[in-house]
């Protein structure tokens, strides 16, 4: 009996042991959070700029009557596309009609007493005035029938450049002047983006430059890309044709515009659009997100974790702020491992265990879904 108490109490004793010994591995465990880290490295990265910029058209024409008639007929629809050299109004042409017949017949008569006199004077029949009369003569006539062609195909009003029409500014009915505005024509293809740099962000990146962490692009010219006012990115790339060499001294800004085709015509003359200005490269810049900075009163702080998986903390000096990340200007060199997620639970001189990041979590499911997708696609083949 004594040995079966002894054995029972050998055994609870067993287990108490292996309990206390689990719970402590457990404990143990839960005092190490999980963390996921990024890599430091420097790479050359693209920098684009973006701005908030306007679409003009390219041309911006005012269709003005050049002579004085009354307005017979508009002969397109408000608001369509028109092609250079279109028939937009047709004026009336009774009286610039009447002149041109008038100026020819003084012109067949000037060209007739011409002809009639040129050999006179080479035979010395006629004197050296008469001859100049003459010539004269001929001369005002053929400039008068000259000026009233012209006058008669000003009755009849083309569009100058090809692009979309505005509506009519005078009736038909209407009589206009020389000069008088009819209506406008805005080329839009190429179409003009507008848009406007701050000093100081150029000279930053000039500094930059200067102090060769960015490289411009070659030559100087700039690639652009569009994104509309739903959202959607432009399809085609524009480039930017002028940055202007003075600040506005009233807004501090710098004039740009770049040029896109807009043959479909999916811009429009007036439309809002983001702008980004390509061709800045960062060379050997160190880019890390957001995530991993902690802003305190001191400046910016990131943890970074050691190869034995203990905390420790880096004071950084971050400049821009770059899509979702900061460009590092001093504190890193490449190769730390900065906490980015956990870093709530993570304290200087703790130890973590390193663990993939939620978007590296995504990423391996949405491949291994594709992976079983393609093996179920090829077993259905099968």
């Amino acid at each position: 009996m004594k040995n079966r108490l002894l054995c029972l109490f050998l055994l609870l004793s067993s287990i108490s042991l292996i309990a206390c010994e689990q719970e402590k591995k457990a404990s143990g465990q839960a005092m190490i959070p999980p963390v996921a880290v990024h890599e430091v490295r420097a790479s050359d990265v693209s920098w684009p700029a973006e701005f908030q910029a306007q679409a003009t058209g390219s041309r911006a024409v005012e269709v003005r009557a050049r002579v004085q008639a009354i307005i017979q007929k508009r002969l397109y629809e408000e608001g369509d596309f028109v092609k250079k050299g279109q028939l937009l109004f047709q004026l009336e042409r009774d009286q610039y009609e009447a002149q041109m017949q008038q100026a020819e017949a003084q012109y067949n008569n000037a060209e007739r007493e011409w002809k009639r006199v040129r050999p006179l004077y080479e035979k010395n029949a006629v004197s050296q005035k008469e001859r100049d009369n003459a010539r004269a003569a001929y001369d005002t006539a053929r400039a008068a029938l000259r000026s009233a062609r012209i006058n008669l195909d000003y009755c009849q009003v083309v569009s100058p450049v090809s692009g979309y029409s505005s509506k009519e500014n005078v009736t038909e009915g209407n009589l206009v002047s020389n000069n008088s505005l009819l209506t406008y024509v805005n080329q839009t293809d190429p179409m003009h983006i507008d848009f406007s740099i701050a000093a100081p962000e150029r000279m930053r990146r000039q500094k930059l430059n200067l102090e060769g962490r960015l490289q411009f692009p070659k030559d100087g010219k700039y690639q652009a890309s569009l994104r509309l006012l739903d959202g959607t990115m432009y399809d085609g790339k524009g480039s930017v044709t002028f940055i202007d060499s003075q600040v506005q001294p009233t807004t501090g800004v710098i004039k740009a515009r770049a040029v896109f085709d807009n043959s479909k015509g999916a811009i429009m003359p007036g439309q809002y659009v983001r702008i980004f200005m390509e061709g800045d490269i960062l060379k050997n810049a160190i880019l890390i997100p957001q995530k991993c900075v902690t802003i305190t009163q001191k400046g910016a702080v990131v943890m970074a974790v050691d190869k034995e998986n203990t905390v420790y903390a880096i004071p950084v000096t971050i400049s821009e702020s770059i899509g979702q990340n900061y460009l590092v200007d001093k504190g890193l060199k490449g190769g730390e491992r900065l906490i980015s997620e956990g870093l709530m639970k993570a304290r200087p001189g703790a130890k973590v265990t390193v663990t993939p990041s939620l978007v590296e979590q995504q990423k391996a499911k949405a491949a291994e879904g594709r992976k079983k997708e393609s093996d179920s696609a090829t077993d259905q083949k099968k």
